[in-house]
């Protein structure tokens, strides 16, 4: 899927519609002190780790794609529901 780096669309900071710059969202950092994490770091002390228990057939073929919407007036970003693409890719207009 294409989509353009720059558009007009609603921003509900300002309330209206202004023209927007649009950014793929990358995972951050995981932070180690979770609970998830904590308890990962006690069950995972020993052992192989769950190696060897990887459940065959692979990645999907399709990923959901985050994106951020980041107001040109007001400078504040918001997200929107994400949807499925195969690829996806910004482009100049």
């Amino acid at each position: 899927m294409k989509m353009p780096k720059k558009f007009r669309t609603y921003c509900p900071f300002c309330k209206t519609h202004q023209e927007h710059e649009v950014e793929r969202v990358k995972k951050g950092r995981a932070s180690t002190l979770t609970r998830i994490e904590r308890q990962k770091r006690r069950s995972f002390g020993i052992g192989n780790r769950g190696k060897f228990s990887k459940v065959p057939g692979g990645d999907k073929p399709t990923k959901r794609v985050n994106i951020r919407y980041r107001c040109l007036k007001c400078k504040k970003a918001h997200l929107r529901p994400c949807f499925k693409a195969q690829k996806f890719d910004l482009v100049e207009e």
